[in-house]
């Protein structure tokens, strides 16, 4: 049983970041469409709308709300991993996940109603954001307490940094263009 119960976990955590990556691809492209010309400016922001409001309600809410329930559950099933350092830090990020999910639920609901001054740049930004929690977690799952926190702490921070510089070089590539 704890086994399927990790498979169905891990499942809609995928489901649940591969959600937030594309919505809000989805908020950069509708931000974008904005500066377009009418009528396309208004055909593709009516259709980014749909999009955003089918994944976000059909897939990341839903897959977040299973991540919430499985994960619990195997908390349950293993109490043992409640008194492990590694799974209180994993923890904490899974509940800044749930911050970030929150805040791209309120950009989602700007969005959808035409309001925010939401920039395409601070949104490839907010973007990554995700991309953060994801390696965390994944690093502190993996490698659970034989990870040396000094070296954690410096490799996500360098790792940070690295996505800041991508989107700085990628932002002067397509303005160049």
């Amino acid at each position: 049983m704890y086994d399927t119960l990790k498979a169905l976990h891990i499942i809609f955590i995928v489901t649940w970041f591969a959600g937030l990556f594309y919505i809000v691809r989805l908020f950069v492209y509708q931000v974008e469409a904005r500066e377009k010309p009418a009528p396309e400016n208004q055909i593709l922001g009516k259709q980014f709308k749909l999009m955003a409001k089918r994944l976000w309600f059909g897939i990341t809410w839903p897959s977040l709300i299973l991540s919430f329930i499985f994960g619990p559950w195997l908390l349950i099933e293993n109490p043992n991993l409640l008194k492990a350092p590694f799974m209180h830090i994993k923890l904490t990020f899974v509940f800044g996940l749930l911050l970030y999910h929150i805040y791209c639920h309120v950009i989602f609901k700007k969005l959808q109603r035409e309001e925010g001054s939401y920039t395409s740049n601070f949104l490839r930004i907010w973007n990554e954001v995700a991309t953060l929690f994801l390696v965390a977690i994944v690093f502190l799952i993996v490698l659970k307490s034989s990870l040396n926190w000094v070296y954690g702490v410096v490799g996500f921070v360098l790792f940070g940094v690295l996505l800041m510089l991508a989107i700085r070089i990628y932002k002067k590539i397509r303005t160049a263009k």
